[in-house]
């Protein structure tokens, strides 16, 4: 089974995702969408809903491709413990530069106060 990953390193998959992102659509608007051939678009499709990114809906004789939320939602946890460490990293970096700043002003008083 293909991962997250994996599965949108394609830029085609990608634009089908971000598509996706505004509704359900037929492979037949999709492939309108992105001008491409319907055998390309149902192999990205395919690759889709093998890593459980879209899920198909059989309607008469059409298929509704739709995105599912839980990949995304996985994705966008996995990238909130980044987001914090990089918040840490920087009020750490703001702390230091407040620091140095302070520092500097410091010294530059004390040379003020030498000169007079």
């Amino acid at each position: 089974m293909k991962t997250l990953w994996t599965a949108l390193t394609k830029p085609n998959r990608l634009q089908i995702v971000e598509l996706l992102r505004d509704g359900p659509l037929t492979v037949g608007e999709i492939t309108e969408r992105l001008e491409l051939h319907q055998p390309q678009v149902s192999k990205h499709l395919k690759v889709l809903s093998e890593a459980d990114i879209v899920e198909v809906q059989p309607q008469a004789n059409r298929r509704i491709y739709q995105l599912r939320r839980e990949p995304f939602q996985e994705l966008e946890a996995w990238l909130h413990s980044f987001r914090r460490l990089w918040e840490e990293r920087f009020d750490r970096l703001d702390d230091y530069l407040l620091e140095l700043q302070g520092t500097e002003q410091h010294t530059s008083n004390q040379s003020e106060d030498n000169n007079v």
